[in-house]
């Protein structure tokens, strides 16, 4: 693009957050623009997130219990990155495939389960293997009172729920709908505070074996339309899925309406296993 330019980071999750990295590029653009100060004051306040004296773990923190077959791995040289758009058709399309009662559930949630399912059958994992979608959960508004505008700390739940690969693969949509529902009920404000309990009794625990399981993060929502003083950028939001197993959901706009973008690292012939059931999904056929 001529008289373009592209501005990057990296960050770490100690810092911030999502939400977070946005509000410090906000920050940015509005100074390059003239501003003397950001039109939202950051606030540390990580005291507000610390664990309680003494830790009391209310809440199973299943998102650090080591599942079996941990050495299974999703090699980097041996994968595909692609992108899958979901336009308003594309979500209604899902929403016609679950009963009455669950057709106005989020775009969040019937996106995951149908992602989740789309991407354990394209592995053809063990049916007894257990599988989880890691659902990334905002937990800002959560807390009584919220969390103060401006806080830009890590503020975001994990929660876990478990099937076996074969029930979920052979089970309709609402199945796996129903389970991402519940894994984001979970992520309450005992649940925040019982999960740095967790993190200072046990130190760095390792996490869940994401290969057999699928992290999602919804960036939609993000403002990373920002201005440093050339224009409206042309795309802002991540640039690949990092972890390998984790999809990111990002605004996209093309010609004719707004949709969501997910991007899907899977090896080869997972990734065309993986574009057939999509289409199956979207169309409304099962196996």
């Amino acid at each position: 693009m001529c008289g373009g330019f592209v501005f990057a980071l990296r960050f770490n999750h100690t810092v911030s957050d999502g939400a977070g990295l946005v509000q410090f590029l906000t920050a940015i653009g509005e100074m390059a623009c003239g501003a003397y100060a950001p039109s939202i004051q950051p606030l540390w306040r990580r005291e507000l997130l610390n664990a309680r004296v003494p830790p009391n773990i209310s809440c199973v923190q299943q998102m650090y219990n080591e599942l079996q077959n941990s050495n299974d791995t999703i090699v980097n040289d041996m994968t595909l990155l692609r992108s899958f758009y979901f336009g308003p058709q594309e979500i209604e399309a899902l929403r016609n495939q679950v009963d009455p009662h669950l057709r106005t559930t989020s775009r969040f949630e019937i996106l995951t389960a149908c992602l989740w399912r789309c991407r354990t059958i394209a592995l053809s994992l063990n049916p007894d293997d257990q599988v989880s979608p890691v659902v990334i959960v905002n937990a800002r508004k959560i807390f009584h009172p919220p969390l103060p505008v401006g806080f830009y700390g890590n503020a975001f739940g994990t929660p876990v729920v478990f099937s076996t690969a074969g029930k979920l693969c052979q089970s309709p949509l609402e199945y796996a709908l129903g389970l991402v529902k519940k894994a984001k009920a979970k992520v309450t404000e005992e649940f925040m505070k019982s999960s740095a309990d967790f993190l200072v009794k046990n130190g760095r625990p390792s996490i869940i074996n994401l290969a057999r399981n699928y992290m999602v993060s919804d960036v939609s929502r993000l403002r990373f339309n920002l201005d440093f003083g050339w224009g409206k950028a042309v795309y802002g939001g991540p640039t690949g899925a990092f972890p390998l197993e984790t999809s990111y959901y990002v605004a996209y706009r093309n010609k004719i309406e707004d949709g969501i973008v997910v991007t899907v690292n899977l090896p080869g012939p997972a990734m065309e296993k993986f574009a057939v059931e999509f289409e199956k999904m979207i169309k409304g056929e099962f196996n």
